[in-house]
């Protein structure tokens, strides 16, 4: 892999040859969907890395999934990618994950490309910005503060004279290092704890967040988004579990039927946020807590659910986001009059089980019988193991400590927990531990 912005050699001219190209930005985790569904519509994918190496923490981009790679680790490199995409005259950049979504405004943007655009790319990604952008538009949102000391922010937090509090880094993703804070003294120890630490993308923190604790359920909304009009994609219950220590995993996500309550407000609450913000194409991934007072943003991210299983959301809603932003991009004019405004149909009860564990150890095999017995199970589309032998396994403390994924389908959501059930039953069967 080269560390400028010159591409590997071999795919150039097939890139030039193919229909057409599409730029990702940052195809970590589960961007492969992007390309195959540009790849449906004659579309040959480009990858742009914004930074010099992928990042440890997360699933890397597959080289070969590519016809060309560039890299374009800082602005200094801005003009020379700009240059080298603009000969295969792409039909638009998209981020593959959160990393990318501020390059991916700015190459779209110089490319005169549809585009989020830059000038709210910081409130996008910085959750105090994007929070603070909300406040100015009039639309619901926390109170909040931020700080690199850890006693200012335990000082806000017992100013402000209600508890508990929310205390997370400024840009992270997947329940990274968030603290339910029951005392200011539990907050400036929770901020010391953030200020300590990097964050899922390798950054040092610099500031710690906190935010006036939002009391309610939890909502999964993703959109997509062409020419400014918004299509409500799917939304999930994020159902969560106390772990101790202030802090709450992901246990279920649940697919609500989009007729029923609260969706409809959700529906209507997200899209303001999206205008607010300035999200006009592409998908975009929200987390919303259904307060006394209304739907109430806890953050978005300017791209595809790191979450989104193709195969899974095909059987139960009959697409995929993957499909539904190639659609947008590729023809927006069809897509608007194909989708519009509209809303999701919900085709089969679905949940996503993020199953804990509290083994602590090194994983000496996977007993594969007891695998096969879990996915065997009615209800279970598919079982995603998340470790494997010589890799070190602990107690579930984030999402990114579950070492298993279940995801469910079925005719209602009876039968689905009948079959979470069984699979509490096995769970610390699948690895043998040392």
């Amino acid at each position: 892999m080269t560390s400028t912005t010159a591409a590997s050699a071999s795919a150039s001219a097939s890139a030039s040859a193919s229909a057409g190209t599409v730029v990702i930005v940052d195809g970590y985790s589960n961007a492969p969907a992007l390309v195959a569904a540009f790849a449906e519509r004659g579309y040959r994918a480009v990858h742009v890395l914004s930074s010099a190496e992928p990042h440890p923490g997360m699933v890397p981009p597959r080289p070969e999934d590519y016809a060309q790679w560039l890299v374009c680790p800082d602005d200094a490199a801005v003009d020379a990618t700009v240059s080298a995409l603009a000969a295969l005259h792409p039909v638009a950049v998209v981020p593959g994950q959160e990393p990318g979504v501020r390059l991916a405004d700015t190459l779209s943007e110089r490319l005169g490309l549809p585009t989020n655009g830059t000038a709210l790319s910081a409130a996008r990604r910085d959750k105090y910005e994007m929070i603070e952008t909300l406040r100015a538009a009039g639309i619901r949102c926390a109170e909040q503060f931020k700080s690199s000391s850890p006693r200012a922010v335990g000082d806000w937090a017992r100013a402000l004279g209600t508890l508990p509090v929310v205390v997370k880094p400024l840009s992270s993703a997947s329940a990274d290092n968030v603290y339910i804070c029951h005392s200011a003294e539990e907050a400036e120890a929770a901020a010391r704890r953030v200020l300590d630490s990097q964050d899922v993308f390798g950054r040092r923190n610099t500031e710690a967040l906190v935010q006036s604790f939002l009391e309610g359920p939890e909502f999964s909304v993703d959109s997509v988004s062409a020419q400014g009009r918004h299509h409500l994609a799917d939304v999930w219950e994020s159902r969560r579990r106390p772990i101790g220590g202030g802090r709450q995993i992901y246990d279920m996500a649940v697919l609500l039927d989009p007729d029923a309550d609260p969706v409809p407000a959700l529906r209507a609450y997200v899209r303001t946020v999206l205008d607010a913000l300035g999200i006009r194409h592409g998908a975009s991934h929200a987390e919303i807590i259904l307060t006394p007072h209304g739907p109430t943003l806890v953050e978005i991210g300017a791209r595809m659910n790191g979450a989104m299983i193709p195969d899974f959301y095909r059987k139960v809603l009959g697409t995929d986001v993957a499909r539904l932003v190639a659609h947008a991009y590729a023809d927006p004019g069809d897509f608007v009059r194909q989708y519009g405004d509209g809303t999701y149909r919900r085709l089969r009860a679905a949940a996503v089980y993020e199953v804990p564990t509290a083994l602590d150890g090194t994983v000496r095999a996977v007993d594969t019988a007891v695998v096969d017995k879990i996915a065997a199970l009615p209800a279970v589309h598919a079982v995603a193991l998340r470790s494997g032998p010589g890799k070190r396994i602990r107690p579930t403390t984030d999402l990114m400590s579950s070492p298993l994924r279940v995801l469910l389908a079925g005719a209602d959501e009876e039968a689905l927990m009948r079959d979470r059930a069984v699979v509490d039953g096995l769970r610390d069967l699948v690895y043998e531990v040392e």
